[in-house]
């Protein structure tokens, strides 16, 4: 870090309320050029919210504004929209991606910042004629690629991407700007493997040894301590610690996170259900899900177990639920309950009393301009005529209003989502809290199988707890048999009575939850034939 008089960033004395309900109080904190600060807390701390006043977000704007300083090198700044941050050298990589699906990897870095060339008729009528440089386009795309230290393919049209290609063209977009001096990065390892998380690791550093400082959020609190030169840690929209990262470890951060000690360990109860039926089998499933290819996956799942799909990304462990569950074309043949199940019909499996949680919370899972009370009810409102009344034989219906806001109360109380009322919009929630809606609108199925895909996924250590502990709650006293796909073996084996491991779109091994980790790790990198 360079001793200037003045840091790059500083925040001074940032206040927020949203809808009378506090979430950010007197928020201070300093960052140098060249700097990588680790912002941590749990979902609904304000660590969002914090990064949207400092990128000049309009939802910030449209709700009030924000009370407080924010100083770049020295000079107070008042950012009304991102481009004015943008102008002012501040990138942000959302948790969400903001791709354009139909573009190439180069069209999204470049996006709105084509070079172009004249030609004869531009030369005449004006350069709104010109035509891009599509040479140049390539040369600019192929530097912020090198700059980021990822190798992506820059001519990969985004739909066709792996999940983590597209958080690298996020990174590689606002590398491409010249005058960035500081990148916020949110979340940015939540949809990568181990070995693409740590690329990214080693481009921040690059990032910082060029000058560029860093605000790094993750709840990978190991990541924050290997590549962080400071950690600010927030709790209920108050900074409770503000450490150099050599003085602190793991342990201290989640306390802090959380006001508590959360233990992590590897399941107690570990039950065995060989005795139990077979309440579903898959035979030679193949799923076309881009970047989640399943070629030939053979599996009987038994009723009332936990069972774990793990695997590296990219291996097929995704297409599994989705393919089942008819969002990607799929073949072979699925049993549920002694009834074949058609494939490529998600109604037939809803009626069948299977239930789907996404990892795509935001495009598959909520009804984001609704209010909790109709992402929780309205599934069970449609597929199973639940909260409604009727009268004459059925002829008329109408909505339970007194049904639907109990059991978006209950699961508002049950799983903790922080909200100001069940009324509340779900885009309003953080991200956690939005992963927590759509476990509850999954449970109000009551359905007899539940598939749950990446249920923690960008969620905080103390939400993540409470999330597994819901789905074991869940299971125990409903019956329910689920089936948890997760990138995180170690939640898997806290949580799961047997564990798949899917390599190459196969299964390449099935292991108790109390199996080491090293026998898992085999079974990752073990090549299927």
């Amino acid at each position: 870090m360079t001793n200037n008089v003045n840091p790059l960033l500083q925040m001074q004395n940032i206040k927020k309320d949203f809808f009378g309900n506090q979430v950010l109080t007197d928020i201070n904190f300093t960052l140098g050029e060249g700097e990588v600060l680790g912002l941590c807390g749990e979902n609904g701390a304000g660590k969002s919210t914090l990064m949207k006043i400092l990128f000049g977000m309009d939802v910030i704007r449209e709700t009030g504004g924000y009370g407080g300083d924010i100083l770049i090198n020295g000079q107070k700044v008042e950012f009304s929209t991102p481009f004015d941050a943008l102008e002012a050298g501040i990138g942000m990589v959302h948790q969400e991606f903001s791709l354009i699906p139909g573009f190439t990897a180069t069209e999204n870095i470049l996006l709105n910042r084509e070079p172009c060339k004249k030609n004869i008729v531009s030369e005449v009528f004006g350069d709104r004629l010109n035509t891009l440089d599509y040479k140049e386009m390539e040369r600019r795309s192929a530097a912020s690629i090198e700059k980021m230290g990822v190798a992506i393919d820059a001519d990969m049209v985004i739909s066709n991407m792996p999940v983590g290609h597209k958080q690298f063209t996020e990174i590689a977009r606002e590398l491409s700007k010249d005058q960035l001096k500081l990148l916020i990065l949110d979340e940015p390892t939540a949809v990568l493997t181990e070995k693409e998380a740590e690329a990214l690791l080693e481009s921040i550093r690059g990032m910082a040894a060029r000058g560029i400082s860093v605000i790094f959020i993750t709840h990978r609190l190991h990541e924050i301590l290997a590549v962080c030169n400071k950690v600010v840690v927030m709790r209920d929209g108050y900074v409770v610690r503000d450490v150099p990262a050599k003085e602190t470890s793991v342990e201290d951060i989640t306390k802090w996170m959380v006001g508590r000690d959360v233990q992590s360990s590897v399941r107690s109860e570990v039950r065995s259900n060989d005795g139990a039926r077979t309440i579903m089998s898959v035979k030679n499933l193949w799923v076309d899900m881009p970047g989640e290819t399943v070629r030939d996956v053979s599996l009987d799942i038994k009723e009332g177990e936990i069972l774990g799909i793990g695997g590296l990304a990219g291996q097929g462990k995704l297409g599994i639920p989705n393919g089942i569950m008819g969002l990607y074309e799929a073949g072979g043949r699925v049993e549920f309950n002694g009834q074949e199940i058609p494939l490529n019909n998600p109604r037939k499996c809803l009626d069948s009393s299977l239930a789907f949680v996404s990892e795509d919370r935001r495009e598959v899972g909520l009804l984001l301009d609704e209010s909790l009370e109709w992402n929780v009810a309205f599934p069970a409102m449609q597929i199973q005529e639940k909260f409604l009344k009727r009268l004459l034989g059925g002829f008329v219906k109408w909505r339970d209003e007194k049904g639907i806001h109990q059991v978006t109360q209950k699961y508002i109380d049950e799983l903790q989502i922080k909200c100001t009322s069940s009324k509340q919009k779900a885009k309003e929630l953080s991200g956690g809290n939005q992963q927590k809606v759509c476990l509850a609108k999954a449970f109000a199925l009551e359905p007899k199988f539940l598939f749950v895909s990446e249920p923690t996924r960008g969620i905080d250590v103390g939400a993540k707890a409470l999330v597994l502990e819901a789905l074991k709650k869940f299971n125990r006293e409903n019956g329910v048999t689920v089936v948890m796909i997760s990138s995180e073996l170690e939640e898997l084996r806290q949580t799961c009575d047997r564990i798949a491991i899917v390599s190459g779109g196969q299964v390449a091994g099935i292991l108790p939850a109390a199996a080491s980790s090293e026998e898992f790790g085999l079974l990752m990198v073990s090549k299927v034939i």
